[in-house]
């Protein structure tokens, strides 16, 4: 993939007459108006994105982008490098945290390597090695344009593969030891914002490793982006560089997956704050992958609420989650099946002897 190719890629509105026809279904069921409050918007949106007023979201998937960070050289964690490949390894063996949740749960996992510092993949992940990690982006950009773009090819390909199966949504996950730093950068990057108001623990810092995070992330923005005050990124060409310059494989991976997702028309789920920061940069790059994306949760990192207020979602889950891997995702995906249950089979007001209630707010 070229940059010109990426640049050219269009999505299509989901439909506005689908969306007002599913909002109708709500309010013929037996129950109150909006009663199910922001999940019955959602699955109307599902159905407008999907389009159809009653979408097959049975067949699941989530892809799991993982990749490290050169940027650990620094410091930044309370872990080695080498916790990536042992994660995705438990993930190829539907072990770690998200495959010991999603054990009894209807979803199939796609698992990739696209940047994991290893010479070897994982049995059970897919081999889509683009480097053995990024570079330190403190010494030089993280990725060349080159490598970048090879990330967003692979994740638009997953999307497509998922199409082809007959998938009707996405949840999305990553592994990689650093990407809460490289996600932050991008952050601050993108929205203006100071580093030391949204830099979070990630797995777990002390307070002198928090400061050591602030101060890399803030050489970072003013080695590579804003030299002086900076208000922020809005056209894709710069935002398809600072991915390049400070993001990570894991991330340039995921945008992928939120522009393929939007391009096949498959809602696609964002988890916490590294896929949140996948899908404002895919939007930013490719317009209108917004009308796709459904947020799961606030996460506990202090830039979520920040992304979502930017891509106009709302994260339902309040439980102040910070596992990753896409659990929060997959969480969400068991409060839409309840919703999609009551949306599908639920009881209609004239199979009733209950009076159907009036929408007075239009």
């Amino acid at each position: 993939m070229t940059k010109e190719e990426l640049f050219s890629i269009r999505i299509k509105q989901p439909s506005p007459e689908i969306y007002r026809k599913s909002k109708e279904r709500w309010d013929h069921l037996a129950k109150p108006i909006d009663g199910l409050g922001v999940l019955e918007k959602i699955v109307s949106r599902i159905a407008a994105a999907s389009g159809r007023v009653c979408p097959d979201t049975d067949k699941k998937a989530l892809i799991i982008m993982c990749a490290d960070n050169g940027v650990t050289q620094e410091g930044i964690s309370q872990t080695g490098h080498d916790v990536t490949l042992s994660v995705a390894s438990l993930m190829g063996d539907k072990k770690s945290s998200v495959g010991s949740m999603a054990r009894n749960y209807p979803v199939d996992f796609f698992v990739y390597d696209v940047g994991i510092d290893s010479q070897n993949t994982p049995q059970g992940v897919t081999d889509a090695k683009i480097r053995r990690g990024t570079r330190n982006f403190l010494k030089e950009p993280a990725m060349t344009l080159k490598e970048c773009l090879a990330a967003i090819q692979t994740g638009i390909g997953a999307a497509g593969k998922c199409r082809d199966e007959g998938y009707g949504i996405i949840a999305t996950g990553e592994m990689g030891i650093g990407n809460t730093t490289t996600s932050t950068a991008l952050l601050c990057a993108v929205k203006g914002l100071d580093p030391k108001e949204y830099t979070g623990r990630g797995a777990g810092l002390s307070d002198e490793g928090m400061r050591n995070k602030i101060r890399v992330i803030e050489e970072g923005l003013r080695l590579h982006i804003r030299p002086n005050e900076y208000d922020g990124i809005t056209s894709k060409e710069e935002a398809l560089e600072a991915l390049t310059r400070l993001g990570g494989l894991d991330i340039a991976g995921l945008v992928g997956v939120f522009i393929g997702s939007a391009k096949v028309g498959i809602p696609v789920i964002i988890d916490g704050l590294i896929s949140a920061v996948a899908a404002l940069l895919a939007d930013r790059i490719v317009p209108g992958c917004r009308d796709y994306m459904i947020a799961s949760h606030l996460g506990r990192e202090k830039g979520m609420q920040v992304i979502l207020d930017d891509l106009g979602l709302d994260g339902i889950i309040n439980a102040d989650l910070a596992l990753g891997e896409g659990t929060g995702a997959l969480l969400m995906l068991t409060m839409l099946d309840m919703a999609m249950s009551l949306y599908l089979s639920g009881t209609f007001f004239d199979e009733t002897q209950i009076e159907q209630y009036e929408r007075f707010d239009g």
